[in-house]
């Protein structure tokens, strides 16, 4: 049985555990080691169970926790080249951490992971794609800037995904962060507004991807509520109905105990 794991979300930190009860591999890993340890056993998930840690790019709130958790539980470290030589520059891997550059794919025990880059402020950012033994697919796509075409290929896909609805971008314009991150996260190197989000979604769920998660919710510039509800009413201006043709929530920015079977 394929699951989705959220453990964290948000600016202050990301992981998810994407497997199943036997196996599985953690994207991100954006809290200390200790808070990653404590949402794992809150989750009921062994830390054995996991095969690699995948990271998506060298900020911190993706990788924070990374180089401590992993050598307490003797975890290899998937990353694109790029984003392995940022964080051994910023200290968040040392040489005593098991890593190795993933470029196209990489199997896991009986799982694929596929790697897809991404437009954001990084050295050289991804995204993954999970392949579980059963042939099921979960995207965890964040921090993406723009939607490219092979992000949406990607998750097209799949069966399942956490799409980015990082700003509502009134909130943002608004805010009290200064003028020069409004732009970077504005940008085409940011973060995906609701808005942008929310029309991309209705193209998702046709393609067969009927379980949504938005992801990355900004704590300063956004409300859960308004990034699920901008989405579900831009599908309802289209035909499509919630619980329906489609589920969708937002991903807690802290752990809730929940698995979304896909």
């Amino acid at each position: 049985m394929a699951k989705v794991t959220p453990l964290f979300s948000g600016s202050k930190g990301n992981s998810y555990f994407v497997g199943s009860s036997g196996e599985g591999v953690l994207i991100d890993a954006g809290r200390s080691a200790k808070q990653l340890d404590e949402a794992l056993d809150f989750c009921g998930i062994n830390p054995k169970s996991i095969g690699a840690v995948f990271v998506t790019h060298e900020h911190v709130d993706h990788c924070s926790g990374l180089r401590v958790f992993a050598k307490r539980h003797g975890l290899k470290i998937y990353a694109s080249e790029g984003t392995l030589s940022a964080m051994a520059e910023k200290g968040y891997i040392s040489p005593e951490n098991n890593c190795e550059v993933i470029n196209g794919s990489v199997d896991i025990g009986n799982m694929r992971v596929v790697r897809c880059d991404t437009s954001h402020d990084a050295r050289e950012s991804c995204i993954f794609q999970v392949i579980t033994a059963d042939d099921r697919r979960a995207t965890i796509a964040t921090d993406l800037g723009v939607m490219t075409d092979s992000v949406r290929d990607l998750i097209r896909s799949g069966d399942f995904a956490v799409v980015e609805s990082n700003h509502d971008v009134n909130m943002l314009k608004s805010g009290f962060y200064p003028p020069n991150v409004k732009a970077r996260i504005l940008s085409d190197k940011g973060h995906l507004s609701n808005e942008a989000c929310a029309a991309e979604l209705a193209d998702f769920i046709r393609c067969g991807v009927f379980r949504i998660m938005l992801g990355h919710i900004s704590e300063n510039n956004n409300i859960p509520e308004l990034a699920v509800n901008t989405s579900v009413d831009t599908l309802k201006a289209v035909g499509m109905k919630r619980e329906l043709d489609f589920t969708l929530s937002d991903v807690p920015a802290v752990c809730s105990g929940k698995s979304i079977v896909f």
